[in-house]
């Protein structure tokens, strides 16, 4: 016996290569030739038999598929089965692209078919012939199909009712449900169908405990079978007698709405379920030219966009939500009786199908997070770059090949700093400049304008920190005017003058190095905290204006670092910091995943705490202020500088419980 196959490389086709050869007989496959290596590496993974599989070089898009004469001849009066897999399964691929694959394609197969004198024709159809029928579609339904606006369900359509029309030999066709992994190993070669919506559930578990509930969405029922169900059901139908013009819808007789199939995959990723489920149809109420209406409204298409793109959801998947097919399978159910072959409930097989994608398909997995991939051959800029954080970050940037700017004041310790960094291999420039002073700002910003063109990233990390208390500042007004003029207005002069050029090239990235205590609102900070709130809050308004042409903007509320500027405070010796380059891994962070903010958990929570409890918090604060007094520099006391009492153990265990945040 022998067989003809078209989509041998494709994922059903694969597999109903392997089950065909375990029958006799020799298995002919329609091969591109430039997909001739694609072809091999499958044989090779599928252990195929070279002698009895076949390569028959060819094209579906021309005429007879391209086969050559000599083929034609060689093929003639001996293939019993022909089986057309070849499509396009995709409905994000263009209609231009569907019609030539699906519909001239089966056309061209029917046509070699014929001309071989094939003993019948088995087309691989799908439940998209049936369109967007509402209610029950029989297997011997055809021209009741509805809503065959996509091109998609078009196609298949169309390319069905091209097989039905023939006359030259006889066939049968075979319409299988939404095609996932199969069910023993999970495998499959590409994302479609659910798993559309399986990087929304890793992100929900990435957010919240897999315990607790959320809101979800109930939708039409799914109909999902595994490809291993499908490819033992076709090759059993196939070779059963007396079934010829018929059709067969390889279905589950028990699909799932949306909300369980969804919820099916949580529970395999350890995802929380999503409890309380709305049925999307509810709002079929309200009338359709409203709902287009708002669903163009820019900010609405804007929202929508950006979900979908986060969650790598197709907007043509959306209209499935709500399918409203439900198929009988009693043809299928009658030809498959006594052989075994069934559908398995999703439930025992969702975990392999889930494992499979996270080891596999996860499109993280392909995301360069390296921060060379993020960086290299960039320009980017580092403020306070001669020390500290500073410091520990331009040294990892110009190690993973950034053309490394670093600007400070002093330029003794700045020039070393670049001169160790360029004798490691870097790229390093260094310019010195004070970003209190507006105008030598400007001179920054025109020389590095000049000389290197435009700037990728800017990391605003240059500041100045004040622990005093205001009742030590009532005369002290300049310690407020000092932050300011570097923490808030140095930062913004730099990134208003490199920003015209990264919205020119539509791209750039602005990382502004905050404070934990913006989020804990810490005592005799006020100064500090207050010139880093300014910036926090000015980067949050321009997210608003900037995201859309390409401009991020990234907060860091780093907690208590132990460098230079925290030196005067004596009491910090003794109380748990973070180290310049723990510090650095934080701004890496920013750079490779361009969050809007990164802060530890007990800085949200703090925020979080405030905002629900004020008073409560007020409290904590309150003794937080009591428990740590001004320390001697802050006092002006030379003098008591020199013989500062070590701190108290219950100053430790307070700064020890509330590890990082300034007190």
């Amino acid at each position: 016996m022998s067989y003809f196959v078209t989509g041998a490389t494709g994922f059903v086709g694969r597999y109903l290569v392997s089950r065909l050869l375990e029958r006799k007989g020799t298995v002919h496959v329609l091969v591109r030739k430039d997909s001739q290596k694609k072809f091999d590496a499958i044989a090779k993974k599928m252990g195929w038999d070279p002698k009895r599989v076949v390569v028959v070089h060819g094209d579906m898009t021309a005429v007879k598929c391209g086969v050559s004469a000599a083929q034609l001849k060689s093929l003639t009066g001996k293939v019993k089965h022909f089986f057309h897999l070849a499509a396009i399964y995709d409905l994000t691929a263009d209609a231009a692209s569907q019609r030539s694959a699906n519909i001239d394609g089966t056309r061209n197969a029917l046509d070699l078919a014929a001309a071989i004198g094939a003993g019948c024709f088995h087309h691989t159809s799908s439940i998209a012939a049936a369109g967007l029928y509402p209610g029950v579609f029989r297997e011997d339904m055809f021209d009741e199909a509805e809503g065959l606006d996509d091109p998609y369900l078009a196609t298949k359509h169309e390319s069905e009712g091209l097989v039905r029309k023939e006359k030259r030999i006889k066939w049968r066709i075979y319409r299988p449900g939404m095609v996932v992994g199969h069910s023993q190993t999970g495998e499959i070669d590409k994302i479609d169908g659910p798993y559309y919506f399986f990087t929304l559930i890793k992100k929900l578990r990435e957010m919240l405990p897999q315990w607790m509930p959320t809101l979800g969405i109930e939708g039409g029922r799914i109909n999902i079978v595994p490809v291993d169900y499908v490819v033992n059901a076709m090759d059993h139908i196939a070779h059963k007698p007396k079934l010829d013009g018929h059709c067969f819808h390889l279905t589950d007789p028990e699909p799932m709405r949306v909300g369980e199939v969804l919820n099916c995959f949580a529970r395999a990723g350890h995802a929380p379920e999503m409890t309380m489920r709305i049925d999307a149809r509810m709002f079929a109420f309200v009338p359709s030219g409203i709902r287009a209406a708002v669903g163009n409204l820019p900010p609405v298409r804007r929202f929508v966009g950006m979900l979908l793109r986060d969650f790598k959801i197709p907007k043509e998947t959306l209209k499935f939500i709500t399918y409203p097919t439900r198929f009988d399978n009693r043809e299928a159910e009658r030809a498959l009786r006594g052989s075994g072959i069934s559908v398995p409930p999703l439930e025992s097989y969702a975990w392999r199908l889930w494992d499979y994608w996270e080891r596999h398909l996860d499109p993280d997995l392909f995301v360069d997070r390296s921060l060379k991939g993020k960086v290299k051959g960039k320009v980017v800029v580092i403020t306070g770059g001669s020390s500290g954080i500073g410091l520990s970050t331009a040294q990892r940037v110009a190690e993973a090949g950034a053309i490394t700017i670093i600007v400070a004041r002093g330029q003794e310790e700045l020039f070393k700093a670049r001169d160790e960094m360029k004798k490691a291999g870097g790229k390093v420039f260094a310019y010195t400049a004070d970003l209190s002073d507006m105008a030598d700002c400007d001179r920054l910003i025109a020389t590095v304008l000049k000389e290197h063109g435009h700037v990728d990233v800017l990391i605003n990390n240059a500041g100045r920190s004040i622990r005093r208390s205001i009742e030590l500042s009532y005369d002290r007004f300049h310690d407020f005017e000092r932050t300011m003029q570097l923490n808030y207005f140095g930062s913004l002069r730099l990134i208003m003058g490199f920003m015209p050029s990264m919205t020119h090239r539509r791209r750039g990235h602005i990382i502004n190095i905050s404070s934990i205590g913006v989020l804990a609102n810490s005592p005799r900070f006020s100064a500090y905290v207050a010139s880093k709130a300014a910036l926090d809050a000015f980067s949050r308004c321009a997210q608003g204006e900037l995201s859309g042409k390409g401009i991020s903007f990234t907060t860091i509320n780093m907690p208590l670092v132990k460098t230079p500027m925290i030196a005067p405070t004596k009491m910090y010796e003794s109380v748990p910091t973070l180290t310049p380059e723990e510090a650095a891994d934080l701004v890496v962070k920013g750079i490779i995943e361009r969050p809007s903010r990164i802060a530890t958990r007990l800085g949200i929570f703090a925020s979080v705490i405030n905002a629900v409890a004020p008073k409560a918090y007020e409290v904590v604060m309150s003794t937080a202020f009591e428990l740590f007094p001004d320390s001697a520099a802050a006092k002006g006391d030379k003098a008591a500088l020199r013989g500062e009492s070590q701190p108290s153990n219950e100053q430790i265990a307070f700064a020890a419980l509330m590890r990082g945040v300034h007190w």
